[in-house]
């Protein structure tokens, strides 16, 4: 009979992650991966597989989360405008975890050329976040604050770009008034107000 895993799976997929986050794929090692694991190489190996599907595995764990906040924080907002316009400013209310990039972006580029399945998997991501961001675009619509012929897939596209030019520029070191004031720029253009129309 097989004994049962003595440690938790979430929490140590969650711990992988943040190494892999902090350092990159390439730059992690077996030594560091049993060191915030907690597991030995044989125990780590036999829960997760090898190196790169743990690192699969702990990537797709991040988006799976990153998806569902953004679905709560589209659907929690008194008004879709309003949550398309926090999308803008998110990264800059989070400065310490902007700086680091997201999990996602960070293993494209580096990835991404080399490995045909974070890039799939990058696809289906973005293409899921569109998604969600334009359902929130649509509702937007209903509520009357975005134009009935804004294409909602199109304007979600380039929120979503947006939203990672800010965290980009704000790996950069930008500081952080100069980065509210692109966020607010970016948002009076791709979402102007048309409560007076």
């Amino acid at each position: 009979m097989a004994r049962p895993r003595a440690f938790d799976e979430k929490q140590v997929l969650n711990a992988v992650r943040e190494q892999f986050w902090d350092a990159g794929y390439a730059a992690t090692s077996l030594e560091d991966l049993m060191r915030v694991s907690g597991l030995g190489k044989g125990s780590l190996y036999a829960a997760f597989g090898d190196k790169r599907q743990l690192f699969l595995r702990a990537l797709r764990s991040y988006t799976d989360d990153s998806h569902d906040h953004l679905r709560k924080a589209l659907a929690e907002a008194p008004r879709a405008v309003d949550a398309l316009r926090m999308l803008l400013e998110a990264p800059i209310d989070d400065p310490a975890g902007a700086r680091r990039g997201c999990l996602m972006a960070n293993s494209t580029c580096e990835l991404g050329n080399a490995d045909p399945e974070v890039l799939a998997h990058a696809h289906r991501t973005y293409e899921t976040s569109t998604a969600l961001i334009g359902d929130c675009a649509a509702r937007a619509q209903r509520e009357g604050d975005l134009r009935a012929g804004v294409d909602p897939i199109a304007l979600a596209r380039a929120l979503l770009a947006a939203q990672q030019g800010i965290v980009f520029m704000s790996r950069t070191g930008m500081d952080t008034a100069t980065l509210t004031a692109t966020a607010r720029s970016l948002a009076a253009r791709l979402l102007p107000d048309h409560s007076g129309d």
